[in-house]
């Protein structure tokens, strides 16, 4: 895998550790943070989807992931710990116009609230709302009820200055299709972003040679979406089995970083 722009050394390493322990690992100041954080869903993780039943089909019975959140994040996530991460490895304010850095929030429609509260007590006052529409829905097993969701939501969050923002003279709307990738890309996450819609948001508010980091890290799509554009990129993933399927199957380039001598991991994160 190599970056589409040639330029100085691109950087691009996962961090089999939880965020709060960033101090670690000399990580630069960045331009962008952008991550899927849970959405603390807990056993209802798949409600309405086929996968709740065996082969999808309820006439088979429960499968195992009846009644089973998607991870242990979905029920102890902190938002208040995310935010003061994401306030200290994020540029400060520059002088300069243009320059600003921002972060990138992916969450439920129910958490849109929360998450600008929380944005809001550690300096991020601004935001941008973010559609993410789809062309179906996981609810299937609601499909003759009721009108099902087919979109997943966003936030652009700033502190004072408007972010960096680069649309080649092109008017960007606050809504974006999510086109699944294609079979080139491996799927590892149960809740796995689309490679192409990452780039398109990394090459808004980024330029090649600035750092991306994401602090829930998952199968590495932001890490490999940052790279492949010229981007440094930083992650985090506590769940170990998706670092080791990140870094053999969707990150060949990137050194594999684990916690010194693999130690027991006891921040807020326990492995589902």
């Amino acid at each position: 895998m190599k970056s589409d722009i040639p330029q100085k050394k691109t950087i691009l390493r996962l961090y089999n550790d939880n965020f709060q322990n960033y101090k670690r690992y000399n990580i630069p100041k960045s331009q962008l943070v952008i991550a899927d954080i849970p959405y603390i869903i807990g056993i209802n993780a798949y409600a309405f989807s086929p996968e709740w039943y065996v082969r999808g089909d309820n006439k088979n019975g429960a499968s195992r992931k009846a009644g089973k959140a998607f991870f242990g994040t979905d029920t102890n996530f902190n938002i208040a710990e995310y935010f003061h991460f994401c306030n200290r490895l994020l540029k400060k304010e520059p002088k300069e116009k243009g320059k600003a850095p921002c972060m990138i929030v992916f969450c439920s429609f129910q958490q849109l609230n929360t998450v600008i509260e929380y944005a809001r007590r550690y300096g991020f006052r601004h935001y941008i709302p973010l559609v993410f529409c789809k062309n179906s829905s996981a609810q299937v097993l609601k499909a003759n009820m009721k009108i099902v969701g087919a979109t997943e939501y966003g936030l652009v969050l700033y502190r004072d200055k408007l972010p960096k923002f680069r649309n080649d003279g092109n008017m960007v709307l606050n809504w974006f299709l999510w086109e699944r990738d294609g079979k080139d890309i491996p799927r590892i996450h149960p809740t796995q972003k689309p490679i192409k819609l990452l780039k398109q948001l990394i090459s808004i508010y980024t330029d090649p040679g600035d750092a991306v980091i994401d602090p829930c890290a998952g199968s590495g799509t932001t890490l490999r979406a940052a790279y492949e554009l010229g981007r440094s990129s930083y992650g985090f993933e506590s769940v170990k089995s998706f670092c080791e399927a990140a870094w053999e199957r969707m990150l060949p380039d990137a050194e594999p970083y684990r916690p010194a001598e693999m130690v027991e991991q006891t921040s807020l994160f326990v492995e589902g």
